[in-house]
């Protein structure tokens, strides 16, 4: 009766660890799902590239080749790239950009333009004119020495010409009505401009900073239309109040609220305006509202497989990033943090972006 009971018992045990990594495997079940549906949209609606502009959030490695001191070419990034090298990105490991780009069929890691080893089959693929600590502000990139988005579009005019010389003018002019452009900057905007130098709050309120800014991104989708985009992505700027470097620069062991209220409300009005272009220029748009989801990540960090949401991974996790980071001792599974260094997510965090720009991508670009 013993052993009956026992072999039971063996078997109810077994039937709940079966049960419970099927349950476990069913998020990858539905995330391969979800991306085979998008790659198979895009297909149908001929989508050729992936082409990027913004700051650190989408830099592969632009600012590699600047002179300036907002470089993420060194150990520990990269530590889980691939074969483990420094690339640039500030990150572990991928942005969210290279996993939309895998997940619509064209590379598993998007190039940086200015990338000295950039091949000619990779303009066909799409890459990156984004550079770390720039703005839709100009002044934000001048500051750093890094590119802004009147520089990174003046780049992506030589893009389409060495293109037009590649493949000739009506398929390299098809390749760029049919990308999908993606935007992703902002937070250096605020963060080290705006609260940081005392030019442009002299010129204006936050109030009228946000607004300013806002014209500057409706600028930038206007020329980018001009230029030939025909589908575009804007990415917001996430929870500045939760960022690990905020909150001890704020001594808060909790989110800093007043810049989480700034962060919710550029977004809101981002989210507005590029809704306002769509219809007036005749976009395809979709916003990715980076904001609810990296909160969520933080407040319910299990639901993704996370534990780590209030420090960064590099060094103490607390104040390190790009260049105080460098050499510094890592965390041993930055799989689940939130934060890689005090300022950038992880590279698990920018996949968790990714799937959640896939699903809106599908819906309102693709459509």
């Amino acid at each position: 009766m013993a052993a009956k009971m026992r072999s039971a018992g063996a078997g109810t045990a077994a039937a709940a660890v079966a049960v419970a990594a099927l349950l476990a495997l069913m998020p990858l079940l539905a995330q391969a799902i979800a991306i085979e549906k998008v790659r198979q949209l895009a297909a149908k609606n001929n989508v050729t590239c992936v082409l990027v502009f913004g700051d650190s959030s989408v830099d592969p490695g632009n600012n590699n080749v600047l002179q300036t001191t907002f470089k993420g070419n060194f150990p520990p990034y990269g530590r889980d790239f691939f074969k483990g090298r420094p690339t640039g990105r500030f990150c572990n490991g991928r942005l969210a950009t290279d996993f939309i780009a895998e997940a619509l069929g064209y590379t598993k890691a998007i190039p940086a333009f200015l990338d000295p080893k950039l091949t000619k089959s990779d303009l066909l693929y799409g890459v990156s004119f984004a550079s770390a600590a720039s703005g839709y502000d100009d002044l934000t990139a001048n500051m750093s020495s890094v590119l802004s988005v009147s520089q990174q579009l003046e780049y992506f005019l030589h893009y389409k010409i060495h293109l037009r010389k590649l493949v000739g003018v009506k398929k390299a002019e098809e390749i760029i009505n049919n990308a999908v452009f993606v935007m992703s900057m902002g937070t250096n905007d605020f963060l080290q401009n705006f609260f940081l130098d005392p030019t442009r709050p002299r010129q204006y309120s936050l109030r009228a900073y946000i607004n300013f800014l806002i014209s500057c991104m409706s600028r930038d989708v206007q020329e980018m239309h001009r230029m030939g985009a025909r589908r575009v992505v804007v990415v917001g700027i996430p929870p500045l109040g939760c960022m690990p470097l905020v909150k001890t620069l704020k001594d808060t062991t909790t989110c800093y609220q007043a810049f989480n209220n700034l962060s919710f409300s550029f977004n809101s009005l981002i989210r507005r305006k590029l809704h306002s272009l769509g219809k007036s220029l005749g976009l395809k748009t979709a916003f990715v509202d980076v904001y609810a989801i990296v909160l969520d990540a933080i407040k319910r960090p299990h639901r993704y497989g996370l534990t780590e949401t209030s420090k960064g991974c590099c060094g103490t996790g607390t104040i390190e990033y790009g260049d105080t980071c460098r050499g510094l001792t890592t965390c041993s599974e930055p799989e689940k943090y939130v934060f890689w260094d005090a300022v950038h997510p992880t590279e698990k965090m920018y996949k968790i972006v990714a799937l959640e720009a896939l699903a809106l991508i599908g819906e309102n670009v693709l459509s």
